[in-house]
């Protein structure tokens, strides 16, 4: 029987829910609901697979112990604690990520530099070597997390976030968080839509996160195939056989025929955005799968289905800007308004899905939202909008009931950046 472990999922304020659910699909026991995070049991397979499936978990890490911390010297005795051989192999290197909140030892980057003294000190005093520091590309990730004076130490076997997905250029910054992107489409029950041969319109895709996303789920791609480096690759604990069998299992259930997918289609009327977008689907291994092209929002409408004929219902789903100052929100009225009149004279019969960290500006849509859910874009408390498509004008539809907190829908979702 394969020896069963302890993990912990971290991902944004709010889509714990999601991420739950995400890990007892990919077969998690014990699962448990923690702020910023879900606590989960299972064999190390499961973890690796929490790495390679999970669309809204930013990192997956192993605990090794946990103890108190109330003084330095405690955080160096209980990282002592543990058997580092078991994890950092005599040539390896190590970095240390931590987070402190509400203790004694308040500043971070003393506590990750005792930590690593006191793994460096373990090893050296045990098997007679020292292993470097790399904080750029370290062989094991390590995590500590101090919280109230007590200590959580854990291997990180994801190493970077989840939510580079391998397909976007470096340096780029990114339009739309990619496990943002997911939340959101999960939200829309995209996977059931395409699995029924919906379409899916984005008119403003910038940089194409939404389409990409939701192609791979629309075609079982997991969000991690493309991805060279994974925390745990390194690490002494690591079992190759168990990550190649998952990766042959992945390979096996993508869709790669696009006659068998919907159609996806992303637009934007800026060039240099479409050319990013473009190399980005590229990337993501989508070509065929994933349409991208120039088009203004006023121009946008239902795509052809696979065979050549419209058909009656889809899913429309736009991140506008939100604006940061007055002056913004006031310049961006007409683009909501426009966004609103699009719906409304094409795409009626659909689902509309609108992202907005600004209320004044949802009003100018002019449809009522039939649900919302709070999202998380970086530091931004926005929306999502489930708007049913009518050819009728709402008036202020979204404006009085925004701040009447009892009434909205908490499926708290998401973080991101726009």
């Amino acid at each position: 029987m394969a020896v069963q472990h302890e993990f912990f999922a971290t991902t944004a304020k709010g889509l714990e829910d999601l991420l739950a659910g995400e890990l007892r699909e990919l077969g998690a026991e014990h699962v448990a609901l923690a702020r910023a995070g879900v606590s989960f049991a299972g064999p190390l397979e499961v973890g690796y697979r929490a790495c390679l499936w999970s669309r809204v978990a930013n990192r997956v890490l192993l605990p090794l112990a946990s103890f108190p911390a109330e003084t330095a010297d405690a955080l160096y005795s209980g990282v002592r604690s543990v058997a580092w051989a078991d994890h950092v192999g005599r040539r390896s290197t190590i970095a240390v990520d931590c987070a402190t909140s509400q203790s004694r030892l308040a500043h971070s980057h003393y506590a990750a530099l005792k930590t690593k003294d006191a793994i460096v000190d373990q090893m050296r005093e045990r098997a007679g070597v020292r292993p470097s520091v790399d904080v750029s590309r370290p062989d094991v990730h390590v995590n500590l997390y101090v919280h109230r004076d007590r200590a959580v130490i854990s291997v990180d076997l994801s190493g970077e976030s989840l939510h580079r997905r391998a397909y976007r250029a470096k340096g780029v910054p990114a339009p739309l968080k990619e496990t943002l992107a997911a939340a959101i489409l999960l939200l829309a029950q995209w996977p059931r839509l395409a699995r029924a041969g919906a379409p899916l319109v984005d008119p403003m895709c910038g940089s194409g996160t939404l389409p990409i996303e939701a192609g791979l789920l629309a075609a079982d791609v997991p969000p991690g195939l493309r991805r060279a480096d994974f925390g745990f690759m390194r690490w002494a604990g690591h079992q190759q056989d168990v990550w190649r069998r998952l990766l042959a299992e992945a390979a096996e259930r993508e869709i790669r025929d696009p006659r068998k997918l919907p159609v996806i289609r992303g637009a934007d009327i800026h060039a240099g955005a479409v050319r990013n977008a473009l190399a980005n689907v590229e990337r993501a291994g989508l070509r065929g799968r994933v349409h991208v092209e120039r088009r203004a929002l006023a121009d946008s409408e239902p795509p052809p289905s696979r065979h050549g004929h419209h058909r009656t219902g889809g899913l429309f789903v736009v991140n506008p800007p939100y604006g940061e100052r007055q002056g913004a929100i006031e310049a961006l009225a007409p683009l909501y308004a426009e966004i609103g009149d699009v719906l409304r004279r094409r795409f009626t019969g659909w689902t509309g899905y609108v992202v907005t960290g600004t209320p004044q500006l949802a009003k100018h849509i002019g449809l009522r939202a039939a649900r919302r859910h709070i999202l998380y874009n970086g530091a931004i408390e926005c929306r999502l909008l489930q708007l049913p498509i009518s050819e009728t004008r709402v008036q202020d539809a979204e404006g009085p009931r925004w701040r009447r907190r009892g009434h909205e829908h908490q499926n708290r979702p998401g973080d991101g950046s726009r």
